[in-house]
């Protein structure tokens, strides 16, 4: 693998750690600010918007430029939104700041996804996707936590200062390791960007990562009051705790990178399936400590089994298109992160117990493989059309045109 993947991975690891990190600085933030927790919330939130905004818009608006440029340029803009959320004075300006900081977020994974297909064989491209967002999953390993002693010791501002200095350390790498010329096309501007995004297979696979992500994110967005009410957990285990979720995410992304190299089909309605399970083993595996620890593991690696595939399918149904439509799914995902908690909050308002947000993810588990096998079925229809053969006969003789292409 190239090692200007490891360039794409260090910038991953510093959004990843911005992301995350907030969440567990909220009672110093707000303690700092004046301000309610609920309030402080709200700054999650302005990270979140800014990642869906910014993830098409600003893919389109750069899709002539050098993909190399574009990184650095959005990685300049990501360290800027930090240091201002560093400086902010109240809490309107760290409102903004964060929205900030997020606009670059999305572009970033999708153009970063692009470039790194593109440095490697056609064999390997889950793999070098899956290297670039081993930086966001190690995030959640030392990262997370690191920002979060800091930000307890030091202030939260000095969180990120710090995550400000690993922007920058992430443009060396970028400027040192990208390839000047990274086999970029301009394409028909902006009206032909979006137009590529029309074809309904594009929409089933967001549709996918929208639907397969809720899932998690009903149940992690929970985790806490199920470590400790459910499995009994005392609340200062939970960090450790969430430093396994991040080991599994890990293994579970390097797995489903590897796995969708050879039959990325496969790859992607294994690990749904396989979240499903786990979700639905939750209410029994959060009764006692050690069976909670092994279901956080497992929630970690059966969800991000499917990140590369999907990932990958986006940008193949999306061909003219590919920085657009891959930072698309990004804006997904954190869509995804906004609709599921809603969901496992609702499924815990209701009344149903600590574990009800697992079950309800598994719900939404279930809705992802649907709208997955809706893909592979208009897939395969059109491959009949385009074959002159009966659905059915190619729908047995055919694979699915990513799996054929690995084979």
């Amino acid at each position: 693998m190239p090692l200007a993947l490891l360039a794409l991975a260090v910038g991953a690891f510093g959004i990843g750690t911005t992301e995350f990190a907030m969440m567990g600085l909220l009672p110093d933030v707000a303690g700092d600010l004046g301000i309610s927790i609920p309030d402080a919330g709200h700054l999650v939130s302005a990270y979140a918007l800014g990642v869906v905004i910014g993830a098409p818009l600003l893919a389109a608006a750069t899709s002539r430029m050098s993909r190399r440029t574009v990184l650095i340029a959005l990685m300049g803009l990501f360290v800027v939104g930090n240091a201002l959320s560093a400086l902010a004075p109240g809490e309107n300006w760290l409102l903004a700041a964060r929205f900030l900081s997020g606009l670059p977020h999305g572009a970033f994974f999708g153009v970063g996804a692009v470039v790194a297909t593109g440095l490697v064989a056609p064999e390997r491209k889950a793999r070098s996707v899956s290297l670039m967002f081993l930086g966001l999953t190690v995030a959640n390993i030392a990262g997370v936590p690191a920002a979060t002693l800091v930000g307890q010791h030091l202030g939260w501002r000095a969180t990120f200062l710090g995550v400000s200095a690993i922007g920058v350390a992430a443009i060396a790498s970028l400027y040192l390791l990208i390839p000047r010329t990274p086999g970029h096309t301009p394409g028909g501007g902006l009206r032909g960007e979006l137009a590529a995004l029309r074809p309904l297979p594009v929409w089933l696979a967001l549709g996918t990562t929208v639907t397969g992500f809720a899932a998690l994110f009903s149940a992690y967005s929970y985790i806490t009051p199920m470590l400790t009410d459910a499995a009994g957990y005392a609340h200062g285990s939970v960090t450790l705790l969430l430093a396994l979720f991040g080991v599994g995410a890990t293994a579970g992304n390097l797995l489903g990178g590897r796995l969708a190299d050879h039959a990325m089909r496969r790859t992607l309605f294994g690990g749904l399936a396989s979240l499903v399970a786990v979700l639905a083993a939750f209410p029994v595996l959060m009764r006692t400590e050690w069976s909670a620890a092994v279901a956080v593991v497992l929630l970690g690696t059966a969800a991000f089994v499917t990140g590369s595939p999907l990932q990958l399918m986006v940008m193949e149904k999306a061909a003219a298109a590919p920085s657009l439509a891959s930072s698309a799914n990004q804006a997904a995902f954190n869509l995804a992160n906004a609709g599921g908690a809603w969901i496992g909050g609702l499924a815990l308002a209701a009344g149903f117990g600590a574990t009800s947000p697992a079950l309800a993810g598994a719900g939404l588990a279930v809705l992802g493989l649907a709208v997955a096998a809706a893909g592979l079925a208009v897939d395969r229809r059109r491959a009949a059309a385009v074959a002159g053969t009966p659905g059915r006969l190619v729908a047995t003789h055919l694979p699915a045109p990513a799996e054929h292409a690995h084979r």
